[in-house]
């Protein structure tokens, strides 16, 4: 995650003084979007003297710290006894059904039951990938024929996840495309879906965005948290190019907290968001 924002710290170190508009560009270049951005140019120029790359980054964590969640806190079985139900939605190609997959793992490795859904029907290698990740990871995957109804496989899911006692259920929804009207309302249907056996379900919608798509999230964020309350995000791609700003952005400007990071191909490389360890690896 650090990449960016090392490659900053050393060109502005390598400065013989601040160039004002390369600085600008550079921060809003790293999703940290122009609100923010200002905000950090408007405290640095208030030191009235000349600035180094050490207040730079100074300031932008003091800032960063400010407008960030305090650590998530992790999803705990509900203690009725029905499932915890998890609903994780996003547009293709961000790692949608990969994430599904780590989150059930992160929780089956803290001693919980997990069940998933594999609701993203519409895409068959969606359904066949969440089947392989629940071979490999030892998870049960509740899954349809192929073009079934999302909303009737996250019931009979939700049926057998009740049924079975499991303390969590986590439904990989299909795809995305965030303008697509028709789509997002499906979301409106899933949960309606859920509430039939449990009107407090779904209890947690995560939206899954690639730290390297930029602004686009935020758009996505805006689209999604209308179609579908959001309750947090899962920040993936952090191993990449991904420069992790564009958490601060939807924080920021939506309040929609990073509760989950994805740094890495392997199913471990999946983390809980805490705060300080968020702003020292960006920064």
């Amino acid at each position: 995650m650090a990449g960016f924002f090392k490659s900053l710290y050393h060109k502005i170190t390598n400065r013989a003084e601040i160039a004002w508009d390369s600085l600008e560009s550079d921060l809003i270049s790293s999703d940290l979007g122009i609100h923010l951005t200002t905000r950090i140019l408007d405290e640095l120029r208030a030191l009235g003297r000349e600035i180094s790359a050490d207040d730079v980054v100074a300031t932008t964590r003091r800032q960063l710290s400010e407008r960030l969640p305090e650590d998530a806190a992790p999803p705990v079985p509900r203690a009725d006894g029905y499932p915890f139900v998890i609903l994780v939605v996003g547009v293709n190609g961000t790692g949608k059904t990969t994430s599904s997959a780590k989150l059930a793992l992160w929780l089956k490795n803290r001693g919980h039951s997990v069940m998933l859904a594999a609701a993203d029907t519409f895409r068959a290698a969606a359904v066949e990938q969440l089947q392989h990740w629940g071979e490999r990871l030892d998870l049960t995957v509740v899954r349809g024929h192929p073009n079934a109804d999302p909303s009737s496989v996250c019931f009979s899911a939700h049926q057998q996840a009740i049924a079975a006692q499991a303390g969590f259920l986590i439904c990989d929804t299909a795809g995305r495309i965030h303008t697509r009207h028709n789509l997002m309302e499906e979301l409106g249907k899933i949960r309606r879906t859920l509430a039939k056996q449990d009107a407090s379900a779904p209890h947690l919608t995560l939206l899954v965005v690639d730290a390297t798509t930029g602004t686009n999230a935020l758009q996505q964020a805006k689209e999604f948290h209308k179609a579908s309350p959001l309750d947090g995000l899962i920040v993936t791609k952090l191993d990449g190019s991904g420069k992790g700003g564009i958490a601060v952005t939807i924080q920021d400007q939506l309040g929609i907290p990073p509760r989950f990071l994805g740094t890495g191909e392997d199913p471990t490389a999946f983390a809980i968001f805490h705060k300080d360890t968020f702003i020292r690896d960006i920064l």
